[in-house]
C-alpha cells in the first residue's frame, strides 16, 4: 500500500510540474429545500445515505447555518471554509452540470437533460452533419424549441433561414431586425423558379444549368399533378430550348411559348395556363425580385392557398438552395410543418438531396414537422432522418407513437414519456445516444418566441399600455 501511494504521489507530482494538473481548495456544500420538517428530513437521509454509498463524509453546518447558505448562493463567498486539498481529476467528477451521457464542450443551449439536470450543449456543426429533425403535435414546443435555436445560433455567428407556414416566426423578425417575406399570389414578392445560381470556383456552368433543369422538372411535375414519360421528356427538352432562347433570365411565359411551338405539347400548355395567365399568374411568372441580406429571413407561406403550399415551398427552397450554392457561409435552414413538401415524391426528394448535400455547402438543415405518418411513410421520409445527427421528439399522439417506437427504438418507458410529456419536454438524439430534455428559455427569450395565444394577447395590451403612457408624457 505504501508503495503504491508513494507512486501515484509521484505521478500527482510529475503532473504539477508539467502543468497537466492544478492543485485546489475544494468543499462541497449542498442546500436542502423543503417544505415541512419532516419532507427536509427525508431529504436529508436520502442524500446522505447517497453519499455514504459513494464513501464521503457528510455532516451538518451546526450552528453555521447562515454561514453555510451564504457559501451556496451564487456569490463566490465561502464563509465556512471547510476544504480538501484536491487535484484538477476529481474536482472536475463533482461538477452536476457537466453531463457524461450527453453533451459536447461548445455550441448553445438546447435543454436541460431531466435525467440528472445537466446542461445538454452541442454544436450541431461539430458532428459528422449538422442537420436536425423536430417531431411533435401541434402545441407540443416544437416551433418554441426552433425559435429558441434561431436566437442562439444568431449569437454565435450562424445565418438563419425560415420557411414558416403559420406566421410564427414574424414576432421574432421584427424584433431582431430580421427580414420577414410574404409568399403569396398577391404578394410583391417574387421568386422566379428559373434563377441560376453563380458558379462557384471550379464548377461547370453546364453542371448548374443541368441540374436546375432537373429540379424544375420536378416542380412542374407537382404543379402540372403529374407527367407521363412522354409528357417528361416534352418539358426536359422545352425547358432547355427556353434556357436557349433568352440572353437573360427566362420566366414560365417563355416556357408556355416553346411548349405551343412542340408536337404533342399543347395539353401540357393549357394545363401551365393558369400559373401563366390565369389566377396563378402573380406566384410564378416574375422575375425575381428578393435579395437575402439579414443574418434572419422568414418567408412566410401563410396566406398561399393550400393546394399551393408544395409548390411554394419548393420554389423557395430552389431559391435558398441557389444562394447557398453561390457563397459558403455558417447557415441553417429550417422547414417548419415539412409534411407539405414531403406530401409529393418530387417535393420529398428534393428536399432529401438538400439534407444529403448541406454539410458540403456549410449548411443545416432543420425538417420540423407535426404529421408524423406522412413523413415517415415518404419513401424519403426516413432517409432524411438518418441524415440528421439530431433528432427532437416532443410530446406524441397516440396514433404516432407506434411507428415513432419503431423508428427510433424506443422502450416503452420512452413511449409513455413521450405520451405524457408537457409542453417543452421529450427526447433529445444525437447520433445513438439520447435523453429526456426539457427546453428552458430565459425571461427575455420567452417574450421574443413564445406562441401561446394568451401570452401574446398579453404582451399586446402592454405594449399598447405603454404606447398609450408614452403619448401622454409632455
Amino acid at each position: 500500500m505504501l508503495e503504491t501511494a508513494y507512486k501515484d504521489l509521484e505521478d500527482l507530482r510529475d503532473k504539477l510540474q508539467q502543468a497537466r494538473e492544478k492543485l485546489f481548495k475544494f468543499g462541497l456544500y449542498i442546500t436542502v429545500y423543503a417544505n415541512s420538517s419532516e419532507e427536509l428530513e427525508k431529504i436529508e437521509t436520502s442524500i446522505r445515505s447517497i453519499l455514504d454509498a459513494k464513501l464521503v463524509y457528510s455532516k451538518p453546518a451546526i450552528y453555521q447555518q447562515a454561514e453555510a447558505f451564504n457559501s451556496t448562493l451564487p456569490l463566490a463567498l465561502d464563509e465556512l471554509a471547510i476544504n480538501t486539498m484536491m487535484n484538477s481529476g476529481p474536482v472536475s467528477a463533482t461538477f452536476p452540470f457537466v453531463s457524461s451521457d450527453l453533451t459536447s464542450d461548445s455550441g448553445i443551449l438546447y435543454g436541460i437533460n431531466r435525467h440528472n439536470n445537466s446542461l445538454i450543449l452541442f454544436d450541431r456543426f461539430s458532428l459528422e452533419n449538422a442537420n436536425t429533425v423536430v417531431f411533435g403535435k401541434s402545441g407540443g414546443g416544437k416551433s418554441y424549441a426552433a425559435k429558441l435555436e434561431i436566437l442562439r445560433s444568431l449569437m454565435l455567428g450562424a445565418e438563419v433561414i425560415v420557411i414558416d407556414p403559420e406566421n410564427e416566426y414574424k414576432f421574432l423578425a421584427e424584433t431582431i431586425g430580421g427580414a420577414f417575406l410574404k409568399i403569396s399570389l398577391t404578394s410583391e414578392n417574387h421568386l422566379n423558379p428559373f434563377d441560376l445560381p453563380p458558379p462557384r470556383e471550379g464548377e461547370n456552368p453546364a453542371d448548374i444549368l443541368r441540374s436546375n433543369i432537373i429540379n424544375l422538372v420536378g416542380l412542374l411535375r407537382i404543379m402540372l399533378g403529374g407527367l407521363t414519360p412522354e409528357e417528361d421528356a416534352i418539358v426536359d427538352s422545352a425547358i432547355t430550348q427556353t434556357y436557349a432562347s433568352r440572353d437573360t433570365t427566362p420566366t414560365l411565359s417563355d416556357l408556355k411559348i416553346i411548349l405551343d411551338s412542340m408536337a404533342g405539347a399543347q395539353s401540357l400548355s393549357r394545363r401551365l395556363e393558369k400559373y401563366v395567365t390565369g389566377s396563378y399568374s402573380g406566384f410564378l411568372n416574375n422575375p425575381t425580385n428578393v435579395e437575402i441580406k439579414n443574418k434572419l429571413v422568414v418567408f412566410s407561406i401563410r396566406d398561399m392557398e393550400e393546394e399551393l403550399r408544395p409548390i411554394a415551398m419548393y420554389v423557395i427552397l430552389h431559391f435558398i438552395w441557389n444562394i447557398v450554392r453561390s457563397e459558403l457561409k455558417k447557415r441553417i435552414l429550417m422547414v417548419d410543418e415539412a409534411w407539405w413538401l414531403m406530401k409529393s415524391e418530387d417535393g420529398a426528394s428534393f428536399m432529401f438531396g438538400i439534407a444529403k448535400r448541406a454539410r458540403k455547402y456549410f449548411l443545416g438543415v432543420t425538417t420540423i414537422t407535426q404529421d408524423v405518418t406522412d413523413f415517415l411513410n415518404s419513401p424519403y421520409g426516413k432517409p432524411v432522418l438518418t441524415n440528421s445527427s439530431l433528432q427532437f421528439l416532443f410530446k406524441q399522439s397516440p396514433t404516432n407513437i407506434d411507428i415513432l417506437q419503431k423508428t427510433f427504438n424506443l422502450t416503452d418507458e420512452e413511449k409513455f414519456l413521450l405520451l405524457e410529456s408537457e409542453v417543452g419536454e421529450g427526447l433529445f438524439f444525437a447520433g445513438s445516444k439520447h435523453v429526456a430534455i426539457k427546453v428552458i428559455a430565459s425571461y427575455t427569450e420567452d417574450q421574443i418566441i413564445t406562441s401561446d395565444p394568451a401570452q401574446l394577447l398579453q404582451i399586446e395590451q402592454a405594449k399598447k399600455e405603454l404606447e398609450r403612457a408614452e403619448a401622454m408624457v409632455p
